[in-house]
Order: structure tokens, then C-alpha cells, then sequence
């Protein structure tokens, strides 16, 4: 009985010793960063149903609001919480029949055109007319009014690839404004060149934006081929070498249709210190209608949205990480601007915004308090072994929380490479198979790296 009890004493022991040793050796549960690296992508699965499932989603229609029930049953699916929908409402504005060809004074020849947002309609039987040509928006700007009277404008440029997309505000202002400018010089219609960057017979859409009082003209955006063969043709006449000016007829048939609802998705991971002001990720859910938004921004929303759940998955952050997937960016950024509407007075510790494609992050940039400086030197860290440099320039944010970043909430910045974003940016070429699956996981991992740190920063370091 002795040796019995002697045995089973010395058995317990080395169980024991085992145990010890097993708990002392096995590693440590995976870190969100870990679990960015490994395993499916949820960002891709996001980027891929999302485009697949419900495609272009332009702000106000039925499309958008499918994407917009389809994200609400997505988010909740994957374990957030507080998942719901803030309507909202905003004018709506579609597009309709677009030709465009050249009619004179050479043989007559189709061009590839597509409306911008807001474009006033030709009516059902178009308009014809005189062509008067632009090397620039500040050339149209500084031009008399009698040289562009009952004329159709083209505005023409030289946009370059850029890795931090540095040319689109520059070169924009075609876009956003160069039909206001138009027609408050009498202009019966505007073209311009494409905001983009590449050399296919795919247009580039876009909003233009017409001043209180100033009456929409028809206006219309040529793919770059199109607009070289335009300019071809001007330099012929400019010359002398042919007869008669250059002309051009157009048919643009969109339509508004008043007020309509649009949205904004929100959904949340839950701190674990209730009094902590949250730290705020978006996108926007919206897409042009030409292509099925796969770059402008369904690849945004799954990074940040894997982001999250990464970092939920490794453990319940001190913050509530808050989840903006929001509506009506394309055409005015309506849902930034309802958030801010029904948020803005709530205090956020930091904003972030994935909007500007899915290639490789290569630069962050911060606005923080003088609290962060530590803060700030931890992200820096986490994020060089992924090929991510520490910028010099302060954050902006992004469009969405643009309003948010104007009234003081702190910013980060995971700057994309956008060498070739404008070859694709609001074209029928913005499609899934845009994406790269290796770069896409490149982003997210920088993304919880980033979001992991400021969703437990303590309350000294951020507000």
C-alpha cells in the first residue's frame, strides 16, 4: 500500500513538472499583427464580395442602398458590435446617353466621353458647336469673355503619375470647377481632358461643381486617347491648315432627381474603458457607376474593417475602435459631412482614412499633440519593418473625416503608393482584378500595426 501511495505521489509530481513545463514553453498567443500576417484576408473577401455581389454603387440609388444592407449583415457577421445605418439625405444626380463626336471641319469621328457629376442635359437631340481650346484651367480662368461666349470649351493638360497623387489638385481644377468657370463666360458646354494619368479609351468621371447662382452647363470628360486626337486636330486649324473651326457635337441626357437617401454604415469594436474617447477608421461605401469601385473604395473598406478585427480577435482594445463606412463620398462627401452633423461634437482620440487604393503603404505621416511624441515613435517602429518610411508633413486625414480633422481631432495617415491610381480612378477599369492580394495584405497589416498601438494609447497621449 506503501509503494502504491509512493507511486501514485511521484506520478502527481511529474504531471505537475509536466504541466509547468508545457505552460512555462508553449508561445504566446498570437498578436494582432501575428494574425494580419497569417490566415485568410478579410479584406480581400470584403473587396471581393463587395464588388461581385453588389458592384458599382453610386450615392442615392438602389445600388447603394443594397451595398449598404450588405455591409450591415457583413460587419455584424464577422462579431462587431453597435452595427447599424444613419440615414441621411442629399440631392441625386444620374447620368444618361453620352456621345460626343468630332463633326468638323475633318472627317467626322466618335469620341470616347462620360458626363461629370452634376452636368447640366443637352437635351435629347444634343448640341453642336465651336470648339475653343485651353492648354490649361488658368488659361480658361484668365481668357475674356467674348472668346468663350456660345462656344464649347475644352480644357486640356498634362496630369503625370505621382506616388503621392500630388497632381490631382492641381490638375482637378478642370473637374471640379472648369464648368462653373465656363459658364459664367457664356460657354453653351465643357469638355475636358480626363483627370487621370493613363493612355486607354476609358473616361474618367467625376463631380464638377457649379456656384449658387451660376446655371449647370453640360459637361463631359474625354478619355485621354480622345483628347489627344482633339488636340491633333486643334493644332491643325490654329495652323491655318484647314478651312473652317473645329467642332464638336454632344449628347448628355443625365437627370436630378431631387432628394433622395443615402447612408452611412457604423459599427464598433467596444474598449474596454467606457470613458475613453474612440479611435475612428473609414472608408466610403459609395462608388461611380462606371466600374465596381474595387479600388475607389471597396479595397479601404476592407483594410480598415481587417484591421479591426484583428485587433479585436488579439484582445479587447482599452479604445472603442469605430468602423465609418460612409455614403455619398463621390458626389460631396455627404456622409463625412452627417457624421460630423451627428457625431462632431463627440470627443475622438485620432481619425484614419483608407481611401486612395490598395497598393503598397510606404509613408506615415502624423497630426498629434506634443503628448503623442512617444506615441508616435512606437507607430514609426511598427510600421519600418514593412517598408513604411516616417514622413515630414502633417496628416490631413481624408475626405470622410475631413470635417472631423478641421475641428481639431488628431490624424494619422498610412500614405498609399499612387503611381498608378489615376490610371484607374473613376474609370469602367476600376474592377477587382485591379487589386493586388500581396499589397492588399501589406496594407492591412501596416493598418492593425497602427491601430493596435493607438487603440490602447492611454488618455495622456491622446485626447
Amino acid at each position: 500500500m506503501q509503494n502504491i501511495r509512493r507511486t501514485a505521489r511521484l506520478a502527481g509530481i511529474a504531471a505537475l513538472f509536466l504541466a509547468t513545463t508545457a505552460s512555462a514553453s508553449s508561445p504566446p498567443p498570437p498578436s494582432a499583427v501575428d494574425l494580419a500576417q497569417q490566415g485568410d484576408d478579410p479584406a480581400w473577401a470584403i473587396t471581393e464580395a463587395l464588388t461581385t455581389e453588389i458592384g458599382p454603387r453610386q450615392a442615392a440609388t438602389e445600388a447603394e442602398a443594397a451595398a449598404r444592407r450588405w455591409a450591415v449583415a457583413r460587419l455584424a457577421a464577422m462579431g462587431f458590435q453597435n452595427v447599424r445605418e444613419e440615414a441621411f439625405m442629399m440631392p441625386t444626380w444620374v447620368r444618361g446617353a453620352e456621345e460626343a463626336s468630332l463633326i468638323g471641319p475633318f472627317q467626322p469621328q466618335k469620341l470616347h466621353i462620360t458626363a461629370l457629376g452634376t452636368s447640366a442635359s443637352t437635351g435629347p437631340k444634343g448640341l453642336e458647336g465651336e470648339i475653343v481650346y485651353f492648354a490649361s484651367y488658368d488659361a480658361l480662368v484668365a481668357a475674356p469673355e467674348q472668346s468663350v461666349k456660345g462656344k464649347i470649351v475644352f480644357i486640356d493638360h498634362q496630369m503625370k503619375p505621382a506616388q503621392d497623387g500630388s497632381g490631382y489638385g492641381q490638375y482637378g481644377r478642370a473637374r471640379f470647377t472648369g464648368a462653373n468657370v465656363a459658364a459664367k463666360k457664356g460657354a453653351v458646354a465643357v469638355v475636358i481632358r480626363s483627370i487621370g494619368t493613363d493612355s486607354h479609351r476609358a473616361p474618367h468621371t467625376g463631380g464638377t461643381n457649379f456656384e449658387t447662382g451660376v446655371k449647370p452647363i453640360p459637361a463631359g470628360a474625354l478619355s485621354n486617347p480622345d483628347a489627344d486626337q482633339l488636340v491633333r486636330q486643334w493644332k491643325r486649324v490654329a495652323a491655318g491648315t484647314a478651312s473652317a473651326p473645329l467642332r464638336m457635337k454632344l449628347l448628355l441626357t443625365p437627370q436630378n432627381l431631387g432628394q433622395q437617401q443615402s447612408g452611412n454604415v457604423i459599427a464598433e469594436v467596444p474598449g474596454s474603458d467606457p470613458a475613453a474617447s474612440p479611435v475612428i477608421i473609414a472608408c466610403h461605401l459609395d462608388s461611380w457607376d462606371l466600374g465596381t469601385g474595387a479600388i475607389d473604395d471597396a479595397a479601404g473598406c476592407g483594410i480598415i474593417t481587417a484591421a479591426a478585427k484583428h485587433v479585436m480577435s488579439a484582445g479587447q482594445p482599452r479604445r472603442t475602435i469605430r468602423i465609418l463606412w460612409a455614403g455619398a463620398e463621390e458626389v460631396g462627401v455627404f456622409g463625412g459631412k452627417a457624421y460630423f452633423d451627428a457625431h462632431g461634437k463627440e470627443k475622438h482620440a485620432v481619425a484614419l482614412e483608407s481611401d486612395f487604393g490598395a497598393d503598397w503603404v510606404w509613408r506615415v505621416d502624423f497630426k498629434l499633440p506634443d503628448s503623442a511624441k512617444a506615441l508616435t515613435d512606437r507607430i514609426a517602429a511598427a510600421v519600418a519593418p514593412f517598408g513604411v518610411t516616417r514622413g515630414k508633413q502633417a496628416a490631413n486625414g481624408g475626405a470622410d473625416i475631413g470635417a472631423l480633422v478641421a475641428a481639431g481631432v488628431p490624424a494619422v495617415d498610412l500614405a498609399q503608393d499612387g503611381t498608378r491610381y489615376f490610371d484607374l480612378h473613376h474609370t469602367p477599369d476600376d474592377t477587382l482584378d485591379k487589386i493586388d492580394p500581396v499589397q492588399l495584405r501589406q496594407n492591412v497589416t501596416v493598418w492593425t500595426a497602427t491601430l493596435a498601438i493607438l487603440a490602447n494609447s492611454t488618455d495622456s497621449e491622446l485626447p
